[in-house]
């Protein structure tokens, strides 16, 4: 049976019992993510979720579910929102980067799904954070427009100041804790098992996007396919006006509620009636063309000189974990800050293997 994602009597549309598999592209971001989502959903073995990003796993907290009472909450409120299906599809997958600074909240996941699999995506801090503030400028989330005061932010942020009302999920602009991929990528494994994980480099994919495809869909257990046509997705874009821009993404409870796509039980405001239904297609539209009219090239992202110092003596370290966890050298990350630094010591760290890197937690 084909899902709709809204079924009105309330009856799943899928089986409890019988989910199809799943998989997770599970961040970081600013890594590629959604470009391989795409090529993902191109594939008709694949049903991928309505929206890329869901969170749902991230956003709660399911761990103290009975058995029933999971398989029930994430068959309506997960599988049955954000899937439709065809039935020719053979697995699930979606694309949250924040399950990967989430690994506790994935375990429920587990539960239901002990096979799952998880494609992770890193990359150099130095261009990931820069690229993240300049996403997070675009989406309302982020109103700190130069990155190098939105970088000292870190403390305050920390602490829960400095926070704009707009920004749906804080986590992202600690920009010192976002770039921690060693800390992260260690964290997720232990929970979710070095097996169930693909981890890709964004400079991997970068240069030869068809090669990565092709070790995706052998990892997920897909029919090979060649690449579909490629076109650049997430394109680095800028605004005319912030406020505006804010608005448009981050709009207020109210008008969220008169602009979804489709009626919600959750709905703030009921928006069943035809009028309100009417109101909503037509606000799409304006936001739509809004969205257009803001749109203008991005400033070339510039990054002084001593912010990306502390960023490189903050992560170093960390780096260096990362090269020990996937078994290969990042020294030319941080612009060389890891190599630069072992070759003072005269005794540079050696990279282990990824067996002794598992061994060593």
């Amino acid at each position: 049976m084909a899902a709709t994602g809204d079924d009105q009597s309330g009856a799943s549309v899928f089986d409890p019992e019988h989910l199809p598999p799943l998989v997770c592209i599970a961040g970081a971001p600013r890594c590629g993510t959604t470009s391989l989502a795409e090529f993902m959903r191109a594939h008709s073995d694949i049903c991928f979720s309505r929206i890329k990003e869901p969170h749902f796993f991230s956003r709660f907290d399911l761990g103290a579910l009975d058995e029933k009472e999971l398989r029930s909450t994430v068959t309506h409120s997960y599988v049955d929102r954000f899937f439709r299906r065809t039935g020719q599809e053979a697995l699930l997958a979606e694309g949250s980067v924040s399950y990967f600074y989430a690994a506790e909240r994935m375990r429920p996941l587990l539960r239901i799904w002990p096979h799952a699999k998880f494609i992770v995506m890193l990359r150099d801090p130095l261009e990931l954070l820069p690229s993240l503030h300049r996403r997070l400028l675009y989406l309302g989330d982020e109103t700190v427009t130069d990155f190098a005061k939105a970088w000292r932010l870190n403390g305050d942020r920390a602490a829960g100041r400095r926070i704009p009302r707009t920004c749906v999920d804080p986590r992202m602009l600690r920009y010192d804790e976002v770039g921690r991929l060693g800390k992260y990528l260690s964290e997720f494994l232990k929970v979710i098992g070095r097996n169930r994980c693909l981890i890709i480099l964004h400079e991997d994919f970068a240069a030869d996007p068809a090669a990565v495809y092709r070790r995706v869909q052998q990892f997920i257990g897909v029919r090979a396919i060649e690449l579909p046509e490629q076109r650049i997705h997430r394109a680095s874009v800028g605004y005319r006006i912030g406020w505006l821009q804010r608005l448009l993404y981050r709009p207020p409870i109210i008008t969220r509620a008169i602009l979804r796509r489709t009626p919600k039980q959750d709905a703030v405001v009921g928006v069943r009636d035809r009028k309100w239904s009417n109101l909503g297609r037509l606000a799409r539209k304006v936001q739509r063309q809004l969205v257009h009219w803001n749109r203008a090239p991005a400033p070339p992202i510039v990054v002084p000189a001593y912010i990306k110092q502390e960023i490189a003596e903050l992560l170093a370290d960390d780096v260096e974990l990362l090269s020990a966890l996937i078994g290969r050298s990042l020294d030319h990350w941080l612009d060389g800050t890891v190599r630069t630094r072992n070759a003072k010591t005269e005794s540079p760290v050696p990279v282990r293997s990824v067996t002794h890197a598992r061994r060593g937690g």
